[in-house]
C-alpha cells in the first residue's frame, strides 16, 4: 500500500529548498578575496622624466656630387687628342683634348696682318693733324685719335684678333673644375660641332645628400644641424651637416634639404642613402616606448598605485623610436609598466622585478 504525502508537506519541502538557494545568491564574496586570488603580473618599470628630448626626422634620397660639370665643345672640327677616360681623376685646367686648329690658327693670322694695315693707316691718318697734336689739347686729341681709329678700322682689326684667339683657345678643352670623369660621350678622331657634350666632371670630395623632409618638420632643422648618414646597402654610418633648405614646399607637403657629407671615400653620385636629423626637444615629458601601448586605438600608459595597475589615457607628442614625448595624462615623476603592459587590466595586481 502506498503512502502519500499530503499537499501541505510537498509545500513546505519545496519553499525550503527555494530559500537556501536565495540565501547562497544573498551571500556577495568579497571583491578582495578575488583579488587575492589572482597572481600578480611581474613588471618591469621606469621613470616618467622632464629632459631634454631627441626627435629624429628620418629621410630618404640620393647623393649628389655638390660640384658636377658637363664639359662642352665650343667649336667644330676634328677631335684629334683625347687625353681622359672614364674614372681618372683631373685637377683643374688639365688639358683633357684638342681640335683641329689648322683652321683658327689661319684666322688669327688674317686677323693680326688686318691689324698691322689698319694700325698703318692710323699713323698716316695722324699726320694731317700734327698741329693739333702738339697744341697741347687733351681733349681734343683724344677725340681726333678715336676718329681716326674708328676711320681706318683700327677698333674693328683689334676685336678681330680677339675673336680669333679666343677661337684658337676653344681648340684646347681643359677641365673647368677637379674632379673624376663620367660619360664620356665622344672618341677620338670623330667630327664634332659646337655645343656637343664630350665628358662630365664630378667633385668626389664634396658629396651631398639630397632628401625630402616633411613640412610639419622643416621649422625643426637649420643650417649646421648634424645628420646621420646611412647608405643603402651597408650598416656604415657617416655623418653630416645640413648645409641647404629648399624655401618651397612640393606639390606632396615635402621640402627639400641637403646635408653635407663630412667623409665620402666610399660613396658615389646616385647612390640611395638614409638620413637621421636629430632635433633636439627641451624639458620634455618622456617615457620609455615600451609603455605606450594603445587600447580602441586610444594611447594608455600604465602606472602604479599600490602594487596596482593604473590605466591612464595620454596624448602623444614626437616618438624618436625610444622615447615617447607625453604631452598629458601623468604626471613628471610617475612610476610606468613597460613589460606585460599588452594584456594588463586596470587595478590588477602587479609585482615589480628588477632582474
Amino acid at each position: 500500500m502506498k503512502v502519500k504525502f499530503p499537499h501541505i508537506l510537498w509545500v513546505l519541502f519545496f519553499l525550503a529548498i527555494a530559500c537556501k538557494e536565495e540565501k547562497q545568491k544573498g551571500e556577495e564574496i568579497p571583491l578582495e578575496t578575488f583579488r587575492g586570488e589572482v597572481a600578480a603580473t611581474p613588471v618591469r618599470v621606469a621613470k616618467a622624466e622632464r629632459k631634454s628630448f631627441d626627435y629624429l626626422i628620418n629621410a630618404s634620397g640620393k647623393v649628389e656630387a655638390s660640384e658636377q660639370v658637363m664639359v662642352v665643345i665650343e667649336r667644330a672640327g676634328y677631335l684629334l687628342e683625347l687625353n681622359a677616360k672614364e674614372g681618372d681623376f683631373v685637377e683643374k685646367g688639365k688639358v683633357l683634348a684638342k681640335l683641329d686648329d689648322t683652321e683658327a690658327k689661319l684666322k688669327l693670322e688674317k686677323a693680326k696682318i688686318a691689324l698691322k694695315n689698319a694700325q698703318s693707316t692710323y699713323q698716316s691718318d695722324l699726320l694731317s693733324f700734327e698741329t693739333i697734336l702738339n697744341s697741347g689739347d687733351q681733349q681734343r686729341i683724344t677725340q681726333i685719335e678715336e676718329q681716326l681709329k674708328a676711320k681706318s678700322g683700327l677698333f674693328t682689326a683689334e676685336i678681330d684678333v680677339k675673336e680669333a684667339e679666343m677661337d684658337l683657345e676653344k681648340t684646347i678643352i681643359k677641365a673647368p673644375i677637379s674632379g673624376r670623369i663620367a660619360d664620356l660621350k665622344i672618341k677620338r678622331g670623330s667630327l664634332v660641332k659646337s655645343g656637343d657634350e664630350l665628358m662630365e666632371i664630378i667633385s668626389s670630395n664634396r658629396l651631398e645628400l639630397k632628401v625630402k623632409v616633411l613640412e610639419s618638420d622643416i621649422s625643426l632643422i637649420s643650417l649646421g644641424q648634424k645628420a646621420e648618414i646611412y647608405p643603402v646597402g651597408s650598416a656604415e654610418q657617416l655623418t653630416g651637416s645640413v648645409q641647404s633648405i629648399n624655401p618651397k614646399v612640393d606639390e606632396n607637403g615635402l621640402v627639400q634639404v641637403g646635408i653635407l657629407l663630412t667623409s665620402s671615400s666610399k660613396l658615389l653620385p646616385g647612390m640611395n642613402a638614409r638620413a637621421i636629423i636629430r632635433a633636439p626637444q627641451n624639458n620634455s615629458l618622456v617615457v620609455p616606448k615600451q609603455a605606450l601601448v594603445y587600447r580602441s586605438q586610444r594611447a594608455v600608459v600604465f602606472t602604479i598605485d599600490k602594487n596596482e595597475s593604473k590605466w591612464n589615457y595620454v596624448e602623444v607628442g614626437k616618438d624618436n623610436g625610444q622615447e615617447v614625448e607625453i604631452l598629458s595624462g601623468i604626471e613628471d615623476g610617475a612610476t610606468v609598466i613597460t613589460t606585460n603592459n599588452l594584456q594588463l587590466a586596470h587595478q590588477a595586481p602587479v609585482q615589480i622585478v628588477t632582474e
